[in-house]
């Protein structure tokens, strides 16, 4: 069955997880843009909608399960999910990286002036990042499990934390999208060294896990939270 174009690219991804390596590829927003249609996408970023179409049909879907798909049933599991998948992949690599990107700056950045403004927007996307997962684990998530059981939240309403976590992403993203710029697209320089090449390929790891990290979220999870939230209080 081909792709309905009609359809966001986050709901395409949600279909098929394994679709969102070539939407990176394309450069096509699946996480913070989500609710885009591939048709509005496609045509914004000048590709040929055909060819496009045809290289997701003939993307293959991992095996039909919730686990495979990577989208747990149950709101609190798939918060859960991110927490132990994503959080923790953030919490390791966070420090890691800033060592990387510090060091390589350091020894490189005579020959490379772009590495200065490529450390200010990793720190500033860490700083951004930190308090964003903390609110998430010890606020908005343990809120969501509560709701699910039937339990008071402490919260009045999802939609404002919820959109305010959504701005956050988009902040985040717009990070993202010029660390790629002034990196060439991660393109490895002649001179790199070791430490210069686990640098961009660390940092472009990382883009890749918040990609999938905010598609779970702003795509599947707080549109569900929304959802539930509603039906409870129509009772």
């Amino acid at each position: 069955m081909t792709v309905d174009v009609n359809k966001p690219l986050g709901d395409l991804v949600t279909q098929n997880p394994n679709r969102a390596p070539i939407f990176d590829e394309l450069k096509l927003d699946y996480c913070c843009n989500g609710h885009r249609t591939l048709s509005e996408a496609v045509s914004t970023a000048g590709l040929n909608l055909d060819e496009v179409v045809a290289t997701l049909d003939a993307t293959p879907a991992p095996a039909s399960s919730h686990e495979s798909v990577g989208v747990p049933a149950e709101n609190s599991a798939l918060a859960h999910d991110i927490v132990d998948t994503h959080h923790a992949y953030m919490w390791q690599e966070m420090p890691r990286l800033a060592e990387l990107v510090d060091k390589v700056h350091r020894v490189h950045g005579e020959n490379h002036p772009e590495l200065a403004k490529l450390k200010e927007l990793y720190t500033y996307a860490v700083s951004e990042l930190d308090p964003h997962m903390t609110k998430e684990e010890r606020i908005v998530f343990p809120a969501i499990s509560k709701m699910e059981k039937g339990s008071p939240t402490g919260i009045k309403s999802f939609a404002a934390p919820i959109q305010e976590l959504r701005d956050e992403h988009d902040e985040v993203g717009r990070v993202l999208k010029e660390m790629r710029d002034i990196t060439n697209d991660y393109a490895v320089p002649e001179d790199a060294c070791g430490s210069y090449r686990m640098m961009l390929d660390g940092l472009e790891t990382m883009e890749r896990d918040l990609h999938s990290h905010i598609h779970k979220e702003n795509n599947v999870l707080f549109p569900r939270v929304l959802e539930l939230e509603q039906q409870l209080a129509e009772g």
